[in-house]
């Protein structure tokens, strides 16, 4: 998939663009490709995107550290607000700027360009699991008693040098 330039997305007919998605995507490690569909739909001011992709991913359990394959299923839709950037002026020596709630959006320029793969790579990694376990019965790393003797394990390539150490006195 390319950038898309928004401006073009009003002269696509329904002023929308679909995309089959069935390829791996960069800086996503996944055992198979990404398969699903994407849409962007231009709405005078702003970008309504949806997506339904899904992919098999190894992660590592969070428990007992092995790893695993998690089914990874995304079915997102979001709004981006297609408006210029706030230019700040160079002679505010002010370090901080007072940020609005309703300023707290995803934005476009309505003359700049969309990444329909970009997004969805954000997308699939916001739907990772934040905790990740094998199974959830898991019972974790299994901890040796230390309370027991530690079983010795000797190199027999050392053994004369052994031999020579108990012959000397103290």
């Amino acid at each position: 998939m390319e950038l898309v330039y928004i401006p073009d997305l009003l002269n696509a007919y329904g002023q929308k663009r679909k995309w089959d998605v069935q390829d791996h995507l960069d800086g996503l490690e996944s055992l198979t490709p990404v398969n699903g569909q994407l849409q962007v739909v231009h709405n005078g001011n702003f970008l309504e995107v949806q997506a339904i992709a899904e992919t098999i991913v190894t992660l590592t359990c969070d428990r007992c550290l092995r790893q695993y394959n998690h089914r990874l299923e995304v079915s997102v839709a979001e709004l981006i607000w297609l408006q210029e950037p706030v230019v700040l002026d160079e002679q505010d020596d002010e370090l901080e700027v007072e940020v609005a709630m309703d300023d707290l959006v995803e934005t476009l320029s309505p003359k700049g360009h969309f990444s329909p793969v970009e997004w969805l790579y954000e997308q699939m990694c916001l739907a990772l699991p934040q905790r990740q376990l094998c199974d959830a019965d898991c019972p974790g790393i299994t901890v040796e008693d230390y309370n027991q003797e530690p079983q010795q394990t000797f190199d027999q390539r050392w053994a004369s040098l052994q031999a020579l150490k108990e012959n000397l006195p103290n």
